[in-house]
């Protein structure tokens, strides 16, 4: 059973640190880029960090730079997502997803969110 699990949301203050987890299994982990969404309330869905797990080549949306970093870890079959100077508009339901070889690829499999809210 393929399964992306999401973890590590919660509530933090403007200016806060929050670090989510995505932890993979059932399916060739090492073969895909694993991408962040987030949604906010009554917005459209954006991608915010795409890593691919082959080659470890990332890519950011221009809102996140420099404050969000994505990682993983081969051995866990894990991706994390490390947010930093977290502002109110960061407050979405963040999402990973998994697509085969490539960031720009549709994305095949999507884990169930976890809310992050940041109060100002």
């Amino acid at each position: 059973e393929v399964q992306l699990v999401e973890s590590g949301g919660g509530l933090v203050q403007a200016g806060g640190s929050l670090g989510l987890s995505c932890a993979a299994s059932g399916f060739a982990f090492n073969n895909y880029a694993i991408t962040w969404y987030r949604q906010a309330s009554g917005k459209e869905r954006e991608g915010v960090a795409c890593i691919n797990i082959r080659d470890g080549s990332v890519n950011y949306a221009e809102a996140v730079k420099g404050r969000f970093t994505i990682s993983r870890d081969m051995a866990r079959n894990t991706v994390y997502l490390q947010m930093a100077s977290l502002n109110p508009e960061d407050t979405a339901v963040y999402y990973c997803a998994a697509g085969l070889y490539s960031c720009a690829r549709t994305p095949n499999y999507w884990g169930q969110g976890t809310q992050v809210t940041v109060s100002s």
